[in-house]
């Protein structure tokens, strides 16, 4: 995509949905950071199946750490990769309690020394809770940067630091909502639903349907 393109492809998913939110249920930055610490290999769906009994338990550093590490494995043993996420957990909230007064940093440096926190749950972090202009790429967002020509890269921090470049300003902060959005439930993987894709004029991929 060119310079146009890009300003009228975010213009778009812009008047749509002019204040995109993840999906995500949360209601403090440590809350959003346990919900995509935990994130990893789920669905955002089971994921706030788990965390609205866990954050009714505990939804404070100091409070999530006394639960124990056996506790937090109870609460989330519906989600993938429950044993490591709850290690990761239990020790993050024992960092934040005793290291940083229970509160979650605001830089990418202390953030990736937490304990499971890794680039793309930082750059949410960063841009869901600090409103930095970050980009976190997933699965749908590399897809749909590289299948729509929008900011092709071979890896993920490719794909990163492409958008990053290409995105105007006027859309960076909340491009990461719509670009997730819209791989979610309009450009999917296996069969994209380009017969009701707003952005389908701005799209470069070269087996668009009607459909």
């Amino acid at each position: 995509m060119n310079k146009e393109e890009i300003t009228a492809f975010f213009t778009i998913l812009r008047n749509e949905n002019p204040e995109p939110k993840t999906e995500l249920i949360y209601h403090s930055t440590f809350e959003l950071l346990v919900a995509v610490l935990l994130s990893a290999q789920s669905t955002d769906v089971g994921v706030n199946k788990a965390t609205v009994h866990l954050f009714k338990a505990a939804n404070t550093p100091q409070t999530m750490y006394e639960l124990g590490e056996e506790t937090i494995k109870e609460y989330i043993k519906t989600l993938g990769l429950y044993n490591s996420k709850a290690a990761n957990l239990y020790k993050t909230c024992e960092i934040l309690a005793t290291k940083y007064n229970g509160e979650v940093p605001d830089n990418r440096e202390a953030l990736e020394s937490l304990p499971g926190v890794g680039r793309k749950t930082a750059n949410v972090v960063l841009n869901t809770a600090f409103r930095k202009p970050t980009m976190a790429v997933d699965t749908h967002i590399f897809r749909l940067s590289n299948r729509t020509g929008l900011a092709p890269g071979k890896n993920v921090r490719e794909v990163e630091d492409q958008l990053i470049k290409r995105i105007p300003k006027e859309f960076i902060l909340d491009a990461h909502h719509w670009l997730i959005l819209h791989g979610r439930y309009t450009c999917v993987a296996r069969k994209p639903r380009c017969g009701s894709c707003l952005v389908y004029n701005e799209c470069h991929y070269l087996d668009k349907t009607d459909e």
